[in-house]
């Protein structure tokens, strides 16, 4: 070993032998880094060749001073052993570990060993295909493994680490179904199969629980322990199509790791003592988790990286075998004057300008919508008072035998018991009104039935659009089964069916073609690219979404559309869309003030009270109390009432037929078999059904029925002679919904009621909100304010990231020297430092932005690197927040921002919607499916930081669904007709053109009504290693490679 240090610093070349197979050894990357180790002319580069490696002794292997060695397929890993213990060369990878990555559960094992974050995790080891194991317990949305329960999603791994079948399993209240992830073939990474629900068994596994990274993946690569690269690509959960450049390349960029992420990758080289190596990290809520460790890798198409990594290994072969050599950076780089361009990326933009040309000083920041959910089938409640013993006996099933406990089922496997029991319980027969059986049990048969009926609906059980409760009303003491004493049982309990309410095919493409106008209009001068790689580079985008399922479904199917995306909803859902149901769902906190509102409303329509119109005028038509309602209310309900009945009527004589036709069968015919669009929401029309007169969608003409009969009932109760005007949006939306999807059944009356229910709806609906402004104000930032909140706190982390990165490039100068001046000033400075010290920390925009406090919410950021990036405005960074809810808090919202300076404190302040946006909402009247409130923030860079001037806002909505097409009858309306499917209305203007708002006005506005950031919960605080912030990328090179003095030992060097 001392002569070969001597022979090493004698001047002769240093040989480095390349012991791979072929297909490796001459891939484009790494002939790249050894074309350039061989122009500094200290290397003589040899390489082995498959002929030597494959069938030549070892003895006769070419000795060599370094050696590069790593297992590939086919590769004699134990031969290459052999030979390093015979000639024992400095190795870059050490052999003995790559055994390590060949085995999934060993490289996780090895992993917590070092105390490197992986996902949680549990091993399922069969000792022959099929093996039944006792501690393995499979259900329909969870599998348990030693007690350890993972629900859906989860990820299922083979343990061999060289099967890449990789599964992930959707929970039913996603639609269920499996993604299998492979390596890439053709311009495919993963497929959907959406009838696999069941996990494999006939190998040994690894399950962990899936990680939401927002639909991208990180990869990092070493070289040593202190340089780290790491770039981003698209996930293959989400759609699974590769993303390529116009010359065919996987589009991936590079980013920014923060100081935790980059110890993670100096404490992976060394814990597998590989010091090129390549892993895969998952980020998820502020965390970084290792899931995957490869082994030798090489970026891709960097010339950049494979500069870096010429001067590493360069380094490292000094260091090893020629000390007293210097290892410093050469003025110029050999290679560089004859490097070729580096082609440039073909997804890339510069920064957008406000009207879509380039260098302009205005550019986009942030992008915040809140979008109401698509068309959907209308909602549905059915609710009865059971006392048979096996209903009874199944809410104690599933409360855990608590006969005060209220019971929520949802899964299939509940659902199916509940529909069971239905099934013996529902006569056979129907039952003669005209005999002597009582009203009562006339009523509970039928509704039975209906409950049976919807819960065969469709064929499959899919949590997401079907629930039940049973809540106990009486109990009765009994002795117990033992004869020991007496305990409760119940004896009475209320079932609530709730269902409907269901994305329809329209509503999906209403979804995707939203998607895709934002994506073409509400960025300008992007176009598509910046948007695919949605989560990556300088777009930062995060979904969120209600936990209604309609809701969520229009989410993901905008999403689609946003980021065109391929395939089906279930993995984007899942992959892009974060559920917050105390965000963007529920009434809870305003339900005192809006039963207050509709009992006045009551009052109003149902009697000659006269409306007190407040401080409203005929200039102000907008500050009227009760806006919007019809002066003739209560002769419209006694018209309303008589045209229901009129339709009913007609859907009972079709649903008769039909129950006809179904009493000829067995109630216990099998089910007929799963359909995907039934859960998800069809993707198109269904032409066989409308061609046979059927109603649209899953809905048969017994549900039809019982969704009218109920509405004529509880709108008009005949025996007390009252209206329940709470009913009205109901029937308003039965008749839109049949308008457009069943007009082909040509119900009789049907025009002439939409338009009734359309006058009624247009003065309720909004005033179930408020019948004045304050009342509107008042209830609209009790049901926003959470949401009120959050937006406020996505405009402060904008404006703080636009600010600091402002000042950074103020700065600019300071860093405008080459890398081969930085590189100069590490290597003369490194040597004075030990490697215990803390290095200085830089002043360079990479390394600060990393230090950046996350978002409140946890929200994950990637940050595009600037040396890597081929991109004139790397630090560019546009924000999407994207808020999907329903009609509640679209219309508070609107009336927050149209009513806000009605507050005692902000009296003194105008609207944030200008006079003329303000008469466009009193003639808007719905908020329809896919209506939307945008904001938008730009900033003017030519302006001082502390100008009110420099960030700029932009407010627009959309009422949604245009209906004109349903209230006449040209071409465009029948087209519209036969695809079941209005258009959306553009965006509209709350500011007068021309007109400057400014963030502080908007922040001024919003903030008596939304949540305070501190109340929001606190984000859970990644682990940081707070001593280690390295200087740039190849920092601290001095001592950079400890565990190569113990491997000399063991080499015998």
């Amino acid at each position: 070993m001392g002569e070969q240090r001597e022979m090493g610093g004698s001047g002769r070349k240093i040989t480095v032998g390349v012991c791979v197979m072929e297909k490796k050894a001459f891939s484009p990357p790494m002939g790249q880094i050894l074309e350039r180790l061989q122009a500094f002319g200290e290397f003589e580069i040899i390489y082995f060749g498959d002929k030597v490696i494959l069938e030549d002794p070892i003895e006769s292997w070419p000795v060599c001073d370094c050696l590069i060695a790593f297992h590939s397929s086919g590769y004699p890993l134990e031969k290459a052993e052999a030979y390093v213990a015979l000639r024992k060369p400095f190795l870059v990878n050490e052999l003995g570990p790559q055994h390590l990555l060949h085995d999934r559960r060993k490289v996780y094992k090895h992993l917590e060993l070092f105390g490197i974050p992986v996902p949680r995790y549990v091993l399922v080891n069969r000792e022959f295909p099929y093996q039944d194991l006792d501690y393995f317990i499979e259900e329909e949305d969870f599998v348990e493994v030693h007690g350890m329960r993972f629900w859906k999603p989860f990820v299922e791994k083979p343990v061999d680490g060289d099967n890449h079948s990789i599964m992930i399993y959707y929970p039913s209240a996603a639609g269920g179904g499996m993604k299998e992830l492979f390596r890439k073939v053709g311009n495919r990474s993963s497929e959907f199969q959406p009838e696999v629900r069941r996990v494999r068994r006939e190998g040994s596994y690894i399950y962990e629980e899936f990680m939401p990274t927002g639909g991208t993946d990180v990869k990092v690569y070493t070289v040593g322990p202190e340089y780290a690269h790491a770039e981003a690509r698209k996930s293959p959960v989400v759609d699974g199509v590769v993303m390529r450049n116009p010359d065919g390349k996987e589009v991936r960029y590079p980013v920014l790791l923060t100081p935790a992420e980059k110890q993670m990758a100096r404490e992976v080289c060394m814990a597998f003592r590989q010091a090129v190596c390549g892993f895969d990290l998952l980020r998820c809520e502020g965390r970084s988790y290792v899931c995957d460790v490869n082994g030798w890798s090489f970026v891709k198409n960097s010339h950049k990286y494979y500069d870096d990594a010429a001067c590493v290994l360069r380094k490292m072969f000094l260091d090893a075998k020629a000390p007293d050599r210097s290892s410093a950076i050469p003025p110029t780089l050999p290679w560089k004057l004859n490097e070729p361009a580096q082609p440039s990326e073909g997804l890339t933009r510069q920064g957008s300008g406000i009207i879509g040309t380039f260098g302009q000083s205005e550019e986009l920041r942030c992008v915040i919508a809140v979008i109401r959910h698509g068309d959907r089938t209308p909602k549905q409640k059915v609710k009865l008072k059971v006392t048979e013993e096996k209903l009874l006996n199944i809410m104690l099933k599933y409360n855990g035998g608590r006969p005060r406990s209220e019971t929520k089922l949802k899964s299939a496997i509940q659902l199916q018991d509940l529909l069971d029991a239905t099934r013996m319980l529902v006569p056979r027969t129907r039952l003669d009104r005209g005999s002597d059986s009582e009203a009562e049990d006339v009523e509970h048969a039928e509704k039975l039935r209906q409950v049976k009926a919807v819960l065969e609906e469709g064929g499959h059980f899919s949590g997401i659009y079907r629930k039940v409760q049973l809540k106990p009303l009486k109990w009765v003491k009994v002795t117990k089964s033992n004869g020991e004493g007496e305990e409760e049982r119940p004896v009475e309990a209320l079932m609530v069916l709730k269902y409907g309410g269901v994305l329809t095919h329209a509503g999906r493409k209403q979804a995707e073609e939203l998607g895709r106008f934002f994506r073409n209009n509400m960025y300008p001068g992007e176009g598509t690219g910046l948007l695919r790689l949605h989560s990556t580079y300088r777009h930062d985008l995060k979904i969120y979404s209600s936990d209604e399922g309609r809701v969520q479904m229009s989410a993901a199917a905008f999403a689609k559309g946003l980021l065109d995306l391929e395939g089906q909803l279930t993995p984007i859902l899942v992959s892009l869309v974060s559920k917050d149901s105390s965000m963007l769902d529920g009434l809870d906190n305003a339900s005192i003030e809006m039963e207050e509102a509709k009992t006045r409303l009551n009052e109003i329509m149902t009697s000659s009270a006269k409306m007190a119109h407040g401080n409203g005028s005929s200039e102000f038509p907008w500050m009227k109390d009760g806006v919007g309602l019809p002066p003739n209310a209560s002769e419209l309900l006694v018209k309303l009432v008589k045209l229901i009945k009129k339709v009913t009527e007609q859907v009972r004589l079709l649903a008769m037929d039909e129950d006809e036709k179904l009493s000829e069968t067995s109630s216990y015919d099998i089910i007929p078999p799963y359909d995907q669009a039934r859960a998800l929401g069809k993707t198109n029309i269904d032409i066989d059904r409308i061609a046979a007169g059927l109603p649209c969608g899953s809905e048969g003409f017994l549900l039809m029925y019982a969704r009218w009969k109920k509405l004529e009932r509880e709108l008009y109760n005949e025996r007390k002679d009252r209206f329940d005007i709470t009913q009205i949006p109901d029937v308003y939306d039965s008749c839109k919904y049949d308008l457009l999807h069943n007009a082909h059944l040509n119900l009789e009356g049907l025009d002439e009621l939409f338009k009734v229910a359309q006058a009624l709806a247009d003065g309720v609906i909004p005033n179930e909100y408020g019948i004045n402004p304050k009342q509107k104000l008042k209830i609209g930032s009790k049901i926003a304010r959470r949401l009120l909140g959050k937006i406020l706190i996505d405009l402060r982390n904008t404006r703080e990231e636009a600010i600091s990165v402002a000042e950074l490039k103020s700065n600019q100068d300071l860093d405008s020297s080459t890398l081969k001046t930085e590189l100069d000033d590490i290597d003369s400075n490194s040597k004075l430092l030990n490697k215990n010290d803390e290095p200085r920390r830089s002043n360079t925009f990479s390394d600060i932005s990393l230090d950046q406090d996350d978002d409140d919410d946890k929200e994950t950021k990637y940050r595009l690197d600037p040396k890597y990036a081929n991109v004139k405005t790397p630090e560019r960074h546009v924000r999407t927040r994207l808020y999907f809810t329903s009609e509640s808090h679209i219309h508070s919202l609107m009336n927050v921002i149209r009513y806000c300076n009605l507050d005692e404190s902000l009296q003194d302040e105008d609207s944030l919607a200008c006079r003329h946006a303000l008469e466009r909402l009193y003639k808007t009247r719905e908020l329809d499916y896919m209506s939307y409130f945008v904001l938008r923030m730009f900033e003017n860079t030519d302006v001082a930081l502390d100008d009110p001037k420099r960030f700029r806002m932009e407010l627009t909505f959309s009422r949604g669904a245009d209906l004109s097409p349903l209230e006449k009858n040209d071409s465009e309306a029948a087209s519209l007709h036969q695809e079941h499917t209005l258009p959306i209305m553009g965006p509209e203007r709350l500011q007068e053109v021309g007109s400057f708002l400014s963030l502080e006005k908007v922040e001024k506005m919003f903030r008596p009504f939304a949540m305070p950031a501190e109340d929001f919960p606190p984000p859970e605080a990644p682990a940081e290693f707070p001593t280690y912030f390295p200087k740039s990328m190849l920092e601290r090179l001095v001592n950079f490679w400890p565990f190569h003095k113990q491997a000399n030992n063991s080499n015998g060097k």
